[in-house]
């Protein structure tokens, strides 16, 4: 145990005050700090006031049953791990117990004061263990989520480049070639056809980079940002895929937080083309709709259905969309439609989004 660190306090919460002072002294001499409580009610106290790293319960106090206490501390948010104390006989209870969430049993027999710190250090062991697990995991979504942000910056960069600069350029380009080919079809140049082509060429080029530089950038930092970017999107996706694909917002949503609303546009766009190339679905419908408390996205097709519940055997994309969900604090559910085809539905409070019906 490190000295710079405090020493890891046990709660021994039982009534008999020989028995505690007995593991009491056991525990100490293993380098633990302990507290004591005789009943439900004083060991509740205790801890409204100070904290554990782990309490020992006996299975029955005077006044409460272990399990009893055990869901009082979870309601008013004093939840502590903690090993069962129980007698010979009640080890059916202990082990429903572990089931409820308690590390470990300790059966009081002759050898219990000798048991006590082994099972009290392997308990402790596999707390550190679980912790670490979930800091492991935390920085693994977070280092996810940095990730997904820093793409997603990149490519707004990317597309106000290709908007702000080379579509510019390209836009002078178109209209030089244009008065240049005027001027040739003028004095019947026989370059005057070539020069129409390439003006022709430049046009549709300069299309293409707008059309490159809305989809790396889609949602205009306005609040009626995510409507006009979901219009354009059904739009594109109808010429892009030859379907049917409609926008339906029954009232305006708009949307202060544009972060939030580039990544609904995103689990739109990933869940449109989902549905088309992997459902084969000839119809799809995007649905954005708020009230009171949510704001709500539903991209409903009928092509084949591709509802997967489990994130964690899914496609990369579908599992990006869970995360873009989850960074905004929102729900996201993929489910098949009752005949056919598919509905992802993500949900978000409208605290969450900063959103507002009008």
């Amino acid at each position: 145990m490190s000295a710079a660190q405090p020493p890891i306090t046990i709660l021994v919460v039982d009534d008999d005050p020989g028995l505690t002072r007995l593991i009491g002294r056991a525990l100490q001499r293993e380098g633990f700090q302990t507290a004591t409580a005789g009943s439900g009610l004083e060991a509740t106290q205790w801890l409204k006031h100070h904290s554990a790293d782990l309490m020992l319960l006996d299975l029955k106090l005077p006044d409460m049953e272990g399990p009893a206490l055990v869901e009082s501390l979870v309601s008013i948010g004093l939840s502590v791990p903690f090993i069962i104390i129980t007698g010979q006989g009640d080890e059916r209870v202990a082990v429903d117990m572990m089931k409820r969430g308690a590390l470990d049993y300790l059966v009081k027999d002759v050898n219990f004061i000798e048991f006590v710190p082994t099972v009290v250090r392997r308990a402790l062991s596999q707390l550190e263990k679980e912790q670490r697990l979930a800091a492991a995991e935390a920085d693994r979504q977070r280092l996810e989520q940095e990730i997904l942000q820093i793409s997603e910056l990149e490519q707004q960069r990317i597309g106000r480049d290709l908007h702000d600069d080379l579509g510019q350029q390209l836009a002078g380009l178109s209209i030089m070639a244009t008065i240049l080919g005027r001027s040739l079809a003028a004095r019947d140049a026989p370059e005057a056809p070539e020069a129409a082509r390439i003006t022709d060429l430049l046009k549709k080029t300069v299309a293409m980079t707008r059309s490159l530089a809305r989809g790396l950038h889609p949602v205009a930092a306005e609040p009626d940002g995510l409507m006009s970017a979901l219009h354009d999107l059904a739009a594109r996706m109808t010429s892009m895929f030859h379907i049917d694909c409609q926008f339906e917002c029954p009232r305006a949503v708009q949307m202060n937080d544009n972060t939030a609303a580039t990544h609904l546009y995103r689990i739109a766009q990933e869940s449109v083309s989902n549905g088309v190339k992997h459902g084969h679905a000839r119809h799809v419908r995007i649905i954005l709709s708020s009230d009171v408390e949510t704001l709500s996205l539903t991209i409903k097709d009928d092509g084949i259905g591709i509802g997967a519940p489990d994130p964690q055997q899914q496609g990369m994309g579908l599992r990006i969309m869970h995360y873009r969900a989850g960074m905004i604090g929102g729900r996201l559910a993929i489910e098949k439609q009752p005949g056919s085809g598919t509905q992802v539905t993500c949900s978000l409070p409208r605290e969450s989004a900063s959103a507002a019906a009008s």
